[in-house]
């Protein structure tokens, strides 16, 4: 935890009194799990991963204390079939939703690229980058959508304690996945993250999952979320126009080609 937390750092705030998490922020992980695919033209991809996989990684979760997301036997053993086969998919299930263009979803949206914030009475929204993703995180205390209404993003509930918003997401889609390696949870998931601004260019970010249908008990990850955007740059930067086209899996090489 930064030092800022111990000696009582106080946050700016907007106008209506939210604590100010306003501005561009990127996953900060230096040591997380990732993984290399060889991709078009010999170009590689890395992917991060929600947790370790080979013996140097270091996993983005935190409980339980082992790093590794606690599956039902059943749901041990579809994600392993999906690890398995994700560089050469014989099923449309193997095959990442980032391939067919399919939202990030909650919590990889974190730690794919860049993400906005943006603050006004009663709301906070967050836009990413890729694929022009969004979220609107109410917080005037309305209900919840009907549970038979499954989005993307979830629907998501949010209220201020102290310098943290709390969000439940319910109505998850079970569309999305964590990560490139076939981590996954059900349309019954419920998830209850943590924003804590902890000094002027950090925001812990820590969520919690808990999913009856797939897990054998909740689980949380914890990562850092840094300022990318400073100073006088903030005023003028927009986020990158980053579309998706399907079976794309090379930007890099893309990008050479048009040179």
């Amino acid at each position: 935890t930064p030092a800022a937390v111990e000696k009582g750092w106080t946050p700016p705030r907007t106008p209506d009194g939210q604590p100010d998490i306003q501005g561009f922020w990127a996953n900060q992980g230096r040591r997380l799990a990732t993984y290399n695919i060889q991709a078009m033209e010999g170009a590689s991809e890395t992917h991060t991963l929600i947790s370790g996989v080979q013996s140097d990684a270091h996993s983005l979760v935190v409980d339980p204390a082992d790093g590794k997301i606690p599956y039902q036997p059943w749901a041990q053993a579809k994600r392993q079939e999906v690890f398995d086969n994700h560089n050469n998919p014989t099923k449309w299930e193997h095959v990442d939703p980032h391939t067919l263009c399919w939202l990030s979803g909650i919590p990889r949206m974190f730690y794919q690229g860049m993400v906005q914030v943006l603050q006004v009475p009663g709301y906070v929204v967050m836009l990413q980058e890729f694929n022009h993703a969004y979220r609107v995180i109410h917080l005037d205390g309305r209900p919840h959508v009907p549970a038979n209404l499954k989005l993307w993003m979830g629907d998501s509930r949010g209220r201020w304690d102290g310098n943290t918003l709390v969000v439940d997401v319910t109505s998850k889609n079970d569309k999305s996945r964590f990560d490139i390696v076939g981590d996954f949870h059900s349309d019954a998931v419920q998830i209850r993250e943590r924003f804590t601004l902890v000094d002027a260019d950090t925001i812990r970010y820590e969520a919690t999952f808990e999913d009856p249908n797939v897990y054998t008990r909740p689980f949380t990850m914890r990562l850092n979320l840094g300022r990318a955007v400073r100073g006088e740059a903030t005023k003028t930067h927009e986020l990158m126009e980053e579309a998706c086209r399907e079976g794309e899996r090379s930007t890099p090489a893309l990008l050479r080609n048009l040179r």
